[in-house]
């Protein structure tokens, strides 16, 4: 099956890596990046998506002003990202060629559930290796809609803990140490005396385990970093 390929467009740098980092943990391998609305007119001219993420407020011309240009060369989905959230607001969108809007500050969890929405409809696919659905013990993580249910009640995750524990679960078994954690999950280089990974250990046992303290499936090898029991055969390591 062909990769999807997506295409971001926002002038702020942040945002960018926010959402590339958060798809591609969700298996999106082919993504482009355009912080103006010439440079995404020029690549949605020379290169075909199969949906885009289009920031309204951009330099020079707006999301509004392109979206009809963009809209003539491909029917992929287009969502409008944007602090304006009035209801005329919306309805401009729509009425330009938009098939969802999405409004500043936003959830990255929701925009990659509404993603893979808009692809199954739209397309019928998406990413080929990606799963949407794992289950180790009492734990179940529901990928599309970013539901994570622990002994049959909802836990809410920030996000970023939420893809740790995305990441451990596509990795079963297998031992990580803080760099690697640091370097797959938040996609930056490790400094060496950062806390962020043990914190956010910490974060997730809270939410998973019965005891935090003497964790089931999140555990600690002394030295060495952290590794997720799929069937929580190693009770009481920490």
């Amino acid at each position: 099956m062909q990769e999807t390929q997506l295409l971001i467009v926002d002038d702020e740098k942040a945002i960018l890596h926010m959402l590339t980092t958060i798809l591609k943990r969700e298996e999106f391998k082919y993504i482009d990046t355009a912080h103006t609305a010439e440079d995404a007119l020029t690549l949605c001219q020379t290169k075909r998506y199969d949906l885009i993420l289009l920031d309204v407020m951009l330099p020079n011309r707006s999301g509004f002003e392109i979206c009809p240009l963009i809209r003539e060369t491909t029917d992929a989905p287009i969502f409008f990202l944007t602090a304006r959230s009035t209801d005329l607001d919306k309805l401009s969108g729509f009425a330009l060629g938009a098939d969802d809007y999405i409004t500043k500050p936003f959830n990255p969890l929701e925009v990659v559930a509404r993603v893979k929405a808009h692809l199954r409809r739209h397309t019928g696919k998406i990413s080929h290796t990606s799963q949407t659905f794992y289950q180790y013990g009492q734990i179940h993580v529901n990928t599309l809609s970013g539901e994570v249910t622990v002994n049959g009640r909802t836990v809410e995750l920030p996000a970023q803990v939420y893809l740790l524990l995305l990441f451990f679960c596509k990795h079963p078994n297998q031992l990580f140490s803080k760099s690697q954690l640091y370097e797959k999950v938040w996609g930056e280089e490790f400094l060496g005396e950062d806390n962020t990974v043990m914190v956010h250990i910490s974060k997730l046992r809270e939410k998973i385990e019965d005891t935090p303290s003497k964790p089931y499936h999140l555990i600690t090898v002394r030295g060495l970093g952290y590794k997720f029991i799929s069937d929580g055969s190693k009770h009481g390591h920490s």
